[in-house]
């Protein structure tokens, strides 16, 4: 498959979970979509290349899904898997073993910076914590301008620890 089949491959991924997100999840899914779409079309062995575009398109919205609570009940948004499988005309077992090879090959997990809903960034447990001498401790526990260095970094993208001894 050449640079130019990939990325007509690619649009039509982008496409296919587009339609869905929009129509069944919502805009911000759509957008986390075409991220993964685009970082899986610039590996060196595209994972797309081969299989259907369906099973590809679910997998994309599966996998997304899955680091971001899209399938419990307790969190907004939230469908049932099979609604995916059933748009698609996919199989569970197909998507999930599909959706397990990208989250090892990109390292995706719960509240991945840049896979995750604002949500869920915004409701990420680790952000209220912080490294002090290798001991886990509450933010709100430190001093206030080391509080602040904190929300500085952090609102960087950086993360930030503490050492006290010399």
């Amino acid at each position: 498959m050449n640079k130019e089949e990939i990325k007509a491959k690619e649009a039509l991924l982008i496409a296919l979970t587009n339609d869905f997100c929009i129509q069944q999840i919502n805009e911000e899914y759509a957008e986390l979509c075409q991220r993964l779409i685009k970082k899986m079309g610039r590996k060196r062995e595209v994972p797309f290349k081969r299989g259907k575009a369906e099973i590809w398109a679910a997998t994309v919205i599966y996998t997304i899904g899955s680091i971001n609570f899209l399938f419990d009940k307790s969190f907004e948004p939230y469908i049932e898997s099979k609604r995916i499988h059933d748009h698609f005309g996919t199989k569970s077992s197909t998507i999930t073993n599909k959706a397990a090879d990208i989250k090892k090959m990109f390292d995706l997990w719960y509240y991945n910076p840049e896979f995750s809903t604002g949500a869920m960034l915004d409701n990420n447990p680790m952000n209220n914590l912080v490294m002090v001498d290798d001991l886990i401790v509450p933010v709100n526990s430190l001093p206030e301008d080391m509080q602040e260095l904190v929300k500085q970094a952090r609102a960087q993208g950086k993360d930030i620890s503490f050492t006290t001894k010399e």
